[in-house]
């Protein structure tokens, strides 16, 4: 058993009501088996407690990344364009991609994360095969690298198995995306389970865990959406990029009569376990579609304005029945706390009016609404018994926190303001250094430099 004593920590609230929290001072948590299994307030530490100075809170959980995007950071910047050449530039860092670079350069990425108050990620993986698209030696060859490079780096994984079969709606792959497509669905079925079998043989379920993601409308078929529906396992989550850009409204409605959220629930897919990443450009129907089948949308504020996508309706979504999830997606930002301000910060500019969101509804969606889309443990948005031992805990007196409302942190912290990370009940990481990995800035360094 490990126990910390936290100075200050955000905590449920014990008055029968599981979705209040307050903020209690002198908090003794104790663990047992990586969970919280008791917490008092108001004492002093015990010997043998680990101090935790600052504001506890519950780790944050990344509902939406793409580990190998990390290489674009600061190198997209030239001139104009959009989103269409943007993913030019990705396709050509995605080509360089082995299993042994990619363990690599996730572990890197992956211990960006945990330093900065990250302890659980969803990553959307589509990069499966050899460059011309002939599988691996080993089949999953590159999904066991970002499985290991999680474990490494102490962070838990959900690892959503991508199906990607068109370049376009109509469109083939292009050799650049050759790699990241199987025959059909039937035979990305089939890798889905051999793939979930080797998972399950190697690592713990609290630790990896696997999910299905369709890339998108224009990726996947009609028909292979009907077969999807029908034979995807029911005990996993399913995740999908949606209506992320006009133009891919406009194709699924020339090509199918109906926006891509229309076109999921003609085929069943809308559920409470689907995740719907971006959702930017909808229809007031979609939101309430989407809504109305409590769906999670996945924000990703930061790479949405870095790729100028747009505002999406994230009030009117949750106000539909929604729960909003915060990712990092591209990582032009790795910083749970800089997604949650800027999704209220579009908000706000978008409707001209402050207070979107409470401060307590944008830690929510940094922590429980992100893991609710995942097949790892969930993480409740206060620190409570029988939940995982997960926290981040913030310097309130740093140049940009100080006089900050514990509650309000959320609108003056960035993840330098983070101090520690525990993860699971270990104490992963310390003023922005991995415990066990050294400082990210090296990893990632020597990790890029593989890359052109």
């Amino acid at each position: 058993m490990n126990a910390f004593w936290c100075e200050t920590a955000v905590i449920a609230s014990d008055d029968g009501d599981g979705g209040l929290t307050e903020v209690a001072t002198g908090v003794r948590v104790e663990t047992n088996n990586g969970r919280i299994s008791a917490i008092h307030t108001g004492v002093q530490p015990l010997p043998g407690d680990t101090t935790l100075a600052g504001v506890a809170f519950p780790a944050a959980a990344n509902a939406h990344s793409h580990a190998f995007h990390r290489i674009l950071r600061g190198r997209t910047h030239d001139g104009h364009g959009d989103f269409w050449v943007w993913r030019e530039q990705m396709y050509r860092s995605a080509s360089e991609l082995t299993p042994e670079k990619y363990q690599k350069l996730a572990t890197a990425v992956f211990a960006e994360m945990v330093v900065s108050g990250f302890s659980s990620v969803a990553e959307f993986h589509y990069v499966h095969h050899q460059p011309a698209g002939a599988p691996y030696a080993e089949p999953h060859a590159m999904e066991l690298a970002l499985a290991r490079a999680a474990v490494s780096a102490g962070i838990r994984l959900t690892l959503l198995d991508t199906l990607y079969l068109m370049g376009g709606i109509g469109t083939p792959l292009s050799p650049d995306q050759a790699r990241f497509g199987d025959a059909d669905a039937l035979a990305w079925l089939d890798r889905l389970a051999s793939l979930r079998a080797a998972i399950a043989e190697e690592f713990p379920p609290e630790a990896v865990g696997v999910g299905a993601a369709l890339h998108s409308v224009r990726a996947v078929p009609e028909e292979a959406l009907k077969i999807v529906a029908k034979q995807l396992p029911r005990d996993i989550p399913l995740h999908i990029h949606l209506s992320e850009q006009p133009a891919e409204n406009d194709a699924c409605m020339e090509a199918y009569g109906t926006t891509p959220t229309g076109l999921l629930e003609r085929h069943g897919l809308l559920s409470s376990r689907l995740s719907a990443v971006h959702s930017t450009h909808l229809t007031p129907e979609d939101i309430a579609l989407l809504g109305g089948a409590s769906t999670t949308v996945v924000m990703c504020p930061s790479t949405e304005a870095d790729l100028a996508d747009g505002i999406g309706p994230a009030r009117e979504l949750c106000d539909a029945g929604a729960t909003i999830a915060l990712g990092t997606d591209q990582h032009a930002v790795i910083d749970p706390w800089i997604e949650m301000r800027t999704l209220e910060h579009g908000e706000r500019l978008g409707s001209g009016q402050r207070g979107r969101f409470s401060p307590g509804e944008l830690l929510g969606a940094a922590t429980e609404g992100a893991t609710h889309s995942m097949a790892t443990p969930i993480a409740p948005q206060a620190l409570q018994v029988g939940g995982v031992c997960d926290l981040m805990v913030i310097n309130p007196a740093s140049t940009r926190t100080a006089g900050s409302r514990p509650m309000q942190l959320a609108f003056s912290a960035t993840a330098s303001d983070v101090t520690q990370v525990v993860i699971g009940g270990d104490l992963i990481a310390s003023n922005g250094v991995h415990a066990r990995l050294g400082a990210p800035g090296a990893l990632l360094t020597e990790a890029l430099q593989e890359f052109s």
